[in-house]
């Protein structure tokens, strides 16, 4: 079974996707918002197509650890999530992830249009393999 990274947004939410090993994060695209009823039937159907057994959602912490407004809709997403989908889904430090993501972006040379249809995106990714690295260091720890 693989696992499924998401960067949450207002309107979009950036997509990856494990290898079945789950060693490694895939950019997977970016879902716009599109309404409760249509998104259900989306991410269950993402979530059948892809052999997904457990999903990783980014969590905005503030620097400080704290957690603000933009938090506190993402809990209650990734709890919308979890019953939509019956499969866990887990909450992960997303801090200065959007910040790699700009300087991955720039490194590339990625054009501002592009930019706004990859920025999820790239975050998804960076979530997604913080989490993997993090579980293999557990697996591997004595």
């Amino acid at each position: 079974m693989r696992i499924l990274g998401l960067d949450f947004g207002d309107r979009n939410i950036g997509l990856a996707l494990s290898d079945p090993l789950r060693l490694t994060a895939q950019p997977l695209g970016q879902h716009r918002l599109a309404g409760e009823a249509k998104d259900k039937k989306y991410f269950v159907a993402l979530v059948r197509q892809n052999d997904v057994g457990e999903i990783v959602v980014g969590f905005p912490l503030r620097m400080d650890g704290s957690s603000g407004t933009r938090a506190q809709k993402t809990r209650e997403f990734a709890a919308w999530l979890e019953k939509a989908v019956a499969q866990p889904v887990v909450l992960w430090d997303e801090r200065l992830t959007t910040q790699q993501a700009l300087g991955i972006m720039q490194e590339q040379k990625i054009n501002w249009k592009e930019k706004k249809r990859v920025e999820h995106q790239i975050s998804a990714v960076l979530i997604l393999q913080s989490y993997l690295d993090h579980r293999r260091a557990q697996h591997n720890a004595p």
